[in-house]
């Protein structure tokens, strides 16, 4: 069986249904192969011994590998067209985010997501921390009117008038909120009572960038230098 990591909560000894049936059904586990298994703390080395269902293993070799950020880093993402959503959730996984909260705004298009969007967003964050090797799933959230945003100790907004840069002004020892808007960006008036709620305006560069790409820019800026 090729390398795998499986998302089981606590390290029980019991695979979740999904993560059983991936492993039986597609990676074709016998027992005794071996794989990976990993919760919000920790990760293992692990050998099937049952194949259920449920599918039992044993744990070989406990690992802590240090491989998140060290901070929270919660992402206030604005409802975006189609499917960039998804993008944007891929990549804040495997860039450290711990939270994506999506936002109702003015400029969004949708106004809405219904229940199956939202289990393949949280399907996505599970995948990507699997790829990605992290312990932790961040949290996907139903959306919320940007007015609800509550005050943070140290914010970032991407925003096309600003002129401060994000090595300006971040603490990499403080919990983190970014804030991304729409395709349209953020009304005036949002990025005013943002920035009463602890949010600063910074820049991504001279180009105005596409909305999954800037949620994308504006992480990678805030967490390059892992291992804080």
């Amino acid at each position: 069986m090729r390398p795998h990591r499986a998302y089981s909560p606590g390290l029980t000894g019991v695979l979740p249904p999904e993560e059983g049936r991936h492993l039986v059904e597609v990676l074709r586990a016998r027992v005794g192969d071996r794989f990976t298994v990993f919760d919000a703390e920790r990760e293992a080395l692990a050998e099937v011994v049952d194949l259920g269902p449920p599918v039992r293993y044993r744990l070989l070799e406990e690992r802590r590998p240090e491989r998140e950020v060290g901070v929270e880093v919660v992402l206030y993402v604005a409802l975006l067209k189609g499917d960039k959503l998804s993008e944007v959730v891929r990549a804040a996984t495997e860039l450290g985010a711990t939270r994506i909260q999506p936002l109702i705004t003015r400029h969004s298009v949708p106004k809405e997501m219904g229940e199956g969007k939202l289990h393949r967003l949280r399907a996505i964050a599970k995948e990507a921390a699997k790829q990605s090797g992290r312990l932790w799933v961040p949290e996907v959230l139903p959306p919320i009117p940007l007015g609800e945003v509550p005050r943070v100790d140290q914010g970032l907004l991407a925003h096309v008038g600003a002129r401060v840069r994000v090595r300006e002004v971040l603490d990499p020892e403080k919990p983190l909120a970014l804030a991304v808007g729409p395709e349209g960006g953020f009304a005036e008036e949002e990025v005013a009572l943002l920035g009463e709620r602890g949010f600063v305006p910074v820049t991504l560069g001279r180009r105005i960038l596409r909305a999954e790409t800037a949620a994308i820019a504006l992480l990678a800026l805030s967490t390059a230098g892992e291992g804080r």
